[in-house]
């Protein structure tokens, strides 16, 4: 009889942690690809995302939670198409110090969100790094044809409207590092643990003429759909929708420019409007119009109450000047 080799340390690792994720068209993590067909008659959604240790989560942050982070953020990019989630690819770079029991519970954080959202891993890498953590997802869903609800299309006239509640990300990561009050701990969880908003994505298809999910700050994703559609628009700050944590915080600009939210950001035209709250209603999601888009320049305006221009210096974040570049401020 041939002696059996023994796995390498990294397909050891794969066998124990993640063949167990591996859903149809994985070939059991044993192949080089994945093969696999879209439901008939459907298109396929692919979206990328990753994320670094002390940018997007902090390094003492549990693993499962940083792996639902992780998958939640790209489930978010399929929600913000109208897409139906199927799979993903993953790459995990990690330090060589990294306990097994690290893999253990980020395998055990994907396993109850694939059991939630219903999707497999599909395939990816493993890999050492001097550096911090990096992990990226690369997810793949499917839409009926031509059906992708994309950012352009907002027009003059259409509604901005939310899901849910801005600035809970923002003030969640500050809040996990100690820097204000957080009694409950809902602000910190708001910032581990995104809810992507699948079901009124797929419910918003043929309704909303744009939309898109809401990662790198309100003020600065309403410019990309002003800018995709070649339109303005006005956000009325008294309306954006608050959570009672964010309100006690008392921080509206960084409420208005924080990211990490992940609620979906929609334009709707004014006689959809009915159709979109029923949609909300009927998937549990509410929704709150927070503005309008109007013809002129690409650019947001961002009003008080009384209609007066709040300045808005720096619209969201961007990761190559470290600060917000893509919209312009209100003089």
């Amino acid at each position: 009889m041939r002696p059996t080799l023994p796995l390498p340390a990294e397909f050891s690792l794969i066998a124990r942690h993640f063949r167990p994720l591996a859903g149809p068209g994985a070939l059991d993590l044993g192949d080089d690809a994945a093969v696999f067909a879209p439901p008939p008659g459907r298109e396929l959604v692919v979206a990328a995302d990753a994320i670094v240790a002390g940018v997007h989560f902090l390094p003492d942050d549990p693993p499962d939670l940083i792996a639902k982070k992780l998958l939640r953020t790209n489930l978010s990019d399929l929600a913000a198409m109208g897409a139906v989630p199927l799979g993903y690819l993953m790459t995990v770079s990690v330090p060589r110090s990294t306990p097994d029991t690290w893999f253990a519970g980020f395998a055990a954080g994907l396993a109850a969100d694939q059991a939630e959202f219903g999707v497999f891993l599909l395939g990816g890498d493993t890999t050492s790094t001097p550096g911090p953590m990096s992990l990226s997802l690369t997810i793949l869903g499917h839409v009926a044809p031509g059906a992708a609800l994309c950012r352009t299309g907002a027009r003059e006239g259409d509604g901005l409207w939310v899901s849910g509640t801005v600035g809970d990300g923002a003030l969640g990561l500050l809040a996990a590092r100690g820097e204000i009050a957080d009694p409950d701990g809902y602000l910190a969880d708001r910032y581990r643990l995104p809810r992507p908003r699948l079901a009124l994505g797929q419910a918003v298809v043929g309704i909303a003429h744009a939309g898109m999910d809401v990662s790198d700050g309100l003020v600065q994703d309403s410019g990309h759909l002003c800018r995709a559609g070649g339109v303005g628009c006005v956000i009325e700050a008294a309306g954006v929708p608050l959570s009672p944590a964010a309100r006690a915080a008392g921080r509206l600009t960084l409420c208005l420019t924080g990211g990490d939210d992940y609620e979906l950001l929609l334009a709707v035209p004014p006689e959809a409007e009915p159709a979109l709250t029923e949609a909300a209603a009927r998937v549990g999601t509410p929704v709150t119009r927070i503005g309008s888009f109007q013809a002129g320049p690409p650019q947001v305006t961002v009003c008080a109450a009384d209609g007066t221009p709040i300045p808005i210096a720096v619209g969201g974040w961007s990761h190559f000047d470290g600060q917000g570049s893509a919209v312009d401020p209100v003089p």
